[in-house]
């Protein structure tokens, strides 16, 4: 494998200063791995190289990408939690990875490469330990289903959140179960102190490794919404967004929870009616 493709939180850590992922190109020399910025050695350091309007210029490499029919699903979700003593982090993950996967996490740990066994015991003393710091962790699954997750564990006035997201990589003759999705958010929202989720689609690669060329951004699949901010929002509100859109109510026995079909995960216009959707709920 050459070059070198990195998972996503060795990705995240690059984007930062001065972190730079280099790409050694036959034909411009130098460029940014995450940007394609044409770079050039300066000053002791890699920095792009700008046209004559001062614009960083673009390697053909980096914007050559092949659709090999490969994707990623991808769940970002939030969860509240009361802070007390009987408290266990990591549930609404394990949850979630043993519905998409059919079995938990693999294991956990504070940085690449991960080194311990999955623990919701294990990872929730720690997190107690390092209170009020957050705590951030990585979580990955079984080889034969690439997943990959990272948790980031907050205190709060009102007690402690998890932000959780999640992708897991699928084949082109394998089909991402979106399926599962909605009584999976049902279950978050009534047993695992959902806020909300944002599930998503994306064309990359299964393996969950970063090439050096463009890949497109994720397509919402739903948005979900917990008790918590329907109560805030208001369920009358909550339920008639602006446009032709028809909200599951989860659990209307209990504290309802809503869950918005966005699409399948292919029509880029789905971002159009998240971001009125959103609008909409901040609105009330």
């Amino acid at each position: 494998m050459w070059p070198p493709r990195p998972q996503w939180p060795t990705r995240t850590a690059l984007r930062g200063h001065p972190n730079r992922w280099v790409i050694q190109d036959p034909d411009c020399g130098y460029y940014d791995g995450l940007s394609g910025a044409v770079l050039h050695w300066h000053g002791g350091t890699f920095t792009p190289t700008l046209d004559e309007n001062g614009s960083a210029s673009v390697a053909e490499a980096f914007k050559t990408a092949s659709n090999t029919g490969e994707r990623q699903l991808i769940l970002s979700l939030r969860t509240h939690h009361p802070a007390d003593e009987d408290l266990v982090l990591g549930r609404a993950l394990e949850t979630v990875w043993q519905a998409l996967t059919g079995a938990p996490p693999s294991g956990w740990s504070t940085a690449e490469p991960v080194n311990l066994p999955w623990s919701t015991r294990q990872l929730t003393d720690l997190a107690r330990s390092r209170a009020p710091q957050p705590t951030w962790l990585i979580a990955v699954g079984h080889p034969d289903r690439p997943a990959l997750a990272t948790i980031s564990v907050t205190r709060t006035l009102a007690g402690v959140e998890e932000n959780i997201t999640l992708t897991l990589g699928y084949g082109q003759d394998e089909t991402p179960p979106l399926d599962t999705i909605e009584p999976l958010a049902m279950t978050l929202a009534t047993e695992h102190g959902l806020t909300s989720m944002l599930t998503s689609l994306r064309a990359a690669r299964r393996d969950l490794t970063v090439p050096p060329y463009f890949e497109t951004p994720p397509i919402p699949v739903s948005f979900t919404l917990g008790p918590g901010p329907i109560k805030d929002i208001g369920l009358t509100h909550a339920l008639r967004p602006p446009f032709n859109l028809a909200p599951v109510q989860l659990d209307p026995a209990g504290e309802p929870s809503l869950h918005y079909p966005l699409g399948d995960g292919t029509d880029a216009h789905a971002w159009t009616r998240l971001q009125q959707l959103t609008k909409h709920l901040r609105g009330a």
